[in-house]
């Protein structure tokens, strides 16, 4: 019995070896026996269709498989439909996003915010769904302060959520606050921590200016220190990330949550040396 429950991040693959790439992936991960896996969604919805391909794939091997949806840039009408299309096909757990204004497009939609998209589902979809939500350890790059964050969050737990998973992070005293916090503000739904394993140091670096993750300048430096060495930048990732996973483990987080981004090679050697 692994010693704490799993879950796993896919995107949806844009081409045949893509798709190659990510059912070997799935063979290799999926022994694992994740709680569930969860499938991005793009900006503004543009893979929807391929966010529901990769979903029902899932579901050929009986794993809980979740879709991402983000509302910003959506109507109502066109929210209602996919998530009908959803239910028609069974599929009864949702993670919902506020998201992103695909570029170029100006309209942000009929609904502006993740808590009012958890409303939305609720309101027309009952206890259909399990609803997961985000959560910002480090906040949200976009928030006007920890405050207003922490209160966003709490808004959305209250509009229905079941359960969060936070963005990636290392450092595990951000979570471990932010999780007191939002307790402090009556939020009692688990707040799962997510783990991004490091295996390219300008990727990383990339990521995390855009969502807001702090690299510690240490990691970072170490790992830029290592140039084009691809095998040692993996091995001080695995170290980092391991050591990272173990402390949660014993603080006994509700679970992981890995963005894999479709290869398996490092989740797996993590999950490995935490004895799962």
């Amino acid at each position: 019995m692994n010693p704490i429950e799993l879950s796993f991040e896919f995107f949806p693959p844009k081409t045949q070896e893509g798709l190659d790439k990510l059912r070997a992936t799935r063979v290799q991960l999926l022994p694992l026996k994740p709680k569930f896996v969860s499938v991005t969604f793009g900006a503004g919805g543009s893979t929807q269709q391929g966010t529901l391909d990769t979903v029902l794939e899932m579901g050929k091997d009986s794993v809980d498989a979740a879709p991402h949806l983000s509302c910003i840039g959506s109507s109502k009408e066109s929210l209602r439909a996919i998530l009908n299309e959803y239910r028609s096909h069974g599929i009864r757990h949702i993670v919902a996003l506020r998201g992103d204004l695909p570029s170029g497009m100006g309209e942000v939609g009929e609904l502006r915010y993740a808590s009012e998209l958890v409303s939305f589902i609720r309101a027309e979809f009952g206890d259909w769904f399990r609803i997961e939500v985000a959560a910002y350890p480090e906040y949200h790059p976009q928030s006007r302060s920890p405050r207003h964050d922490l209160e966003n969050f709490a808004r959305k737990v209250k509009a229905g959520a079941n359960s969060a998973i936070t963005q990636y992070f290392f450092n595990a005293d951000a979570y471990f606050r932010f999780v007191d916090d939002a307790h402090k503000l009556g939020v009692d739904v688990p707040i799962v921590p997510g783990i991004m394993p490091i295996t390219n140091f300008s990727q990383l670096m990339r990521f995390s200016e855009m969502c807001g993750a702090e690299v510690p300048r240490w990691v970072a430096k170490r790992l830029e220190s290592f140039g084009d060495d691809r095998d040692a930048i993996r091995a001080f990732g695995l170290d980092v990330v391991t050591d990272l996973c173990r402390r949660l483990v014993d603080a006994k987080v509700p679970g992981l949550h890995f963005y894999t981004l479709n290869g398996a090679a490092a989740t797996k050697a993590i999950c490995e040396r935490l004895g799962i």
